[in-house]
């Protein structure tokens, strides 16, 4: 098999997002470009809270397969949304503003390591880290269920899962794994049928990812009766 490019995984090696720029115009470009050079300074995020919310994030959305100049930063990008308190603009009934609802799951993610491994969760093994994350999606958490009483803990976890993938998809590297040739103004995409290539665009390989050796992201179990498939944790799967 060949080796994977670890600074450009996806589905379309040696495509550029970034190698279309000139046919954006100018107001675009300067946004996309301030996305490469935001700063990775923290705000809202505490220094004791920064290593917490870090490895939450690194579970749930996993760069393991990129080089760390080409991660995609995902908690500067949260920290400057919610330092200048941008929202969508409604908000679940249960659930504190975004900020306070931060704050109150990590206390509350702590709190569950404390009751279920005795650690707090930067404590665990990478493996019990997901283990625990696993029962918030799940909404059964390993302990401290009381604190979960607070907060909804279902719209906590998709508060979460959106932030990251907005982080991450806002990103022109991410783009490049998804062949996304960026906005379309002023140029527009001209092949709008049959699925047909843009002259830009790349040809699509299928792309192998495997699961971190220490994650439950490829274990499955009984579902409404049906045996489902059960592999080990990180037996690797496809994306």
């Amino acid at each position: 098999m060949k080796p994977k490019d670890r600074t450009q995984p996806g589905y379309y090696p040696g495509f550029s997002t970034l190698s279309q720029q000139n046919a954006w115009d100018a107001a675009t470009r300067k946004t996309i470009q301030e996305r490469m050079t935001r700063s990775l300074e923290l705000r809202f995020f505490t220094p004791q809270e920064a290593p917490l919310i870090t490895a939450m994030f690194d579970h749930i959305l996993p760069q393991d397969d990129r080089e760390p100049p080409y991660k995609i930063p995902i908690v500067p990008v949260v920290d400057d949304r919610l330092f200048h308190h941008r929202i969508d603009g409604y908000r679940y009934e249960g659930m504190p503003p975004d900020g306070e609802a931060y704050r109150l799951g990590m206390q509350n993610i702590d709190a569950t390591a404390k009751s279920a491994f005795g650690r707090e969760f930067l404590e665990l093994t990478a493996l019990e880290q997901d283990k625990l994350l696993r029962s918030i999606h799940d909404g059964k958490p390993l302990g401290a269920k009381h604190l979960w009483d607070k907060m909804p803990i279902h719209r906590f976890w998709m508060l979460l899962v959106q932030d990251a993938c907005e982080a991450y998809y806002s990103h022109p590297y991410a783009w490049d794994e998804v062949g996304f040739g960026g906005p379309a103004y002023p140029r527009a995409y001209m092949r709008l049928e049959r699925g047909e290539p843009e002259p830009w665009e790349v040809t699509e390989q299928r792309y192998e990812w495997e699961a971190p050796a220490d994650s439950v992201s490829d274990v499955y179990e009984l579902v409404s009766g049906h045996d489902l498939h059960s592999a080990q944790p990180g037996q690797g799967g496809t994306h």
